[in-house]
């Protein structure tokens, strides 16, 4: 049986050349780079360059990238300093916004009593940046956090002009980057973020690590206690093959940026009309059919299947091999519907499934051949 893999917005397959990078590694410096002796300044070294060459990507100093597990820790380090340390008494956010925001300023909401704003989103899920500024002009000491690309419908935020308007009202911004950074160039001296999460598992690297840009003298505090590494931001032992794997995959991605995004650019064109052709009814949500709002990497589409057989569509479509999703993996095992399609859809497009299809550099036009021919035959039977 074909197997197909359509949901690298979940996850994506580590390039060869990182898993090469990152075997040398473990098997050559595995010495711990807080340890002053030959083998720990070996290790230290290697990060420290993959701290250097990962900050020069994004126009910023070394000091400024942390390293973290991913993007959950990474959101969390922000946005908990942020109201616990720097003075923060409100949250500015979307409702469909990844959940380790949401639930993360839930939950601050709860422990220190801070004031929780949604900004209005329209139709297909985009930030109203006019009520947003009157937000952030009715707001005291505020953080507004907004994510770039928006991992279940692919909506692009106008980072810049969001920055820009968050300065303008002293207020701090945070941005979850997860679903961009490799996809996407941002030279954060034109882009006056405060913090942003990445993660390498979105960008073809390892799983486990990501990192946190922490604009210099924003007065953050750790968010994990112990020892001192990560400049005392972030304790814990770093994970040195992680952090290689995770330069390798960074480096690759932004060196070939131009010729893979027309690729996958062009993947994602074909997929769209020829899904138009065979199913003729199906509809796209957010703003993902138009590149213009969002990313070239996905796809959310709304089959026209009847309610009866929506439950059974994903069993269906992985039994014939090809892997996707209904919204984001984080959320996969839940029984409840996307929070970001009960968001912006209304109850009738509600009861038929949405499954998101998401590419990479290594998904190819027989990929997509097959998963439509499987579609068509469940929509028809």
């Amino acid at each position: 049986m074909k197997q197909v893999y359509l949901d690298n917005a979940a996850t994506t397959a580590l390039r060869p050349e990182v898993i090469h990078r990152m075997t040398e590694v473990l098997a050559n410096s595995y010495g711990n780079a807080s340890s002053t002796h030959s083998f720990g300044r070996s290790s230290k070294a290697l990060l420290e360059q993959c701290r250097k060459n990962i900050a020069g990507y994004f126009n910023v100093s070394a000091s400024e990238i942390v390293f973290t597990s991913g993007g959950t820790e990474a959101d969390n380090l922000a946005l908990r300093s942020a109201v616990r340390d720097l003075g923060v008494t409100e949250i500015i956010t979307s409702k469909i916004e990844h959940h380790a925001v949401l639930h993360t300023v839930e939950q601050l909401q709860q422990e220190y009593n801070v004031k929780l704003s949604f900004v209005n989103l329209d139709e297909c899920g985009m930030v109203d940046y006019t009520h947003l500024e009157s937000l952030l002009q009715n707001s005291e000491k505020a953080i507004v956090s907004l994510m770039h690309v928006n991992n279940e419908i692919g909506n692009i935020l106008d980072i810049e002009r969001v920055a820009k308007l968050c300065k303008g009202n002293d207020a701090l911004f945070h941005s979850d980057c997860v679903q961009s950074v490799g996809h996407y160039k941002l030279d954060l001296q034109d882009i006056p973020v405060d913090f942003f999460a990445a993660s390498a598992h979105k960008f073809h690297g390892p799983k486990g690590v990501g990192f946190c840009f922490v604009r210099k003298e924003s007065g953050l505090k750790p968010l994990i206690f112990g020892g001192e590494q990560e400049r005392g931001h972030r304790a814990g032992t770093e994970s040195i093959h992680n952090i290689v794997g995770m330069d390798e995959a960074l480096k690759i991605a932004y060196n070939n940026l131009e010729a893979e995004k027309e690729q996958i650019t062009s993947i994602k064109a074909y997929f769209i009309n020829q899904l138009k052709a065979a199913v003729p009814n199906v509809s796209f949500n957010g703003g993902c059919e138009d590149n213009e709002k969002s990313t070239y990497t996905l796809v959310n589409v709304c089959l026209p299947l009847e309610a009866s057989k929506t439950s059974m569509l994903q069993f269906q479509l992985d039994l014939k091999g090809i892997a996707c999703s209904r919204g984001s993996a984080c959320q996969s095992g839940s029984s409840q519907q996307s929070h970001v399609l009960t968001e912006i859809l209304d109850e009738e497009k509600l009861k038929h499934p949405s499954v998101r299809f998401s590419f990479s550099i290594f998904t190819t036009k027989e990929d997509i051949d097959y998963t439509l021919n499987v579609l068509k035959d469940i929509i028809s039977a």
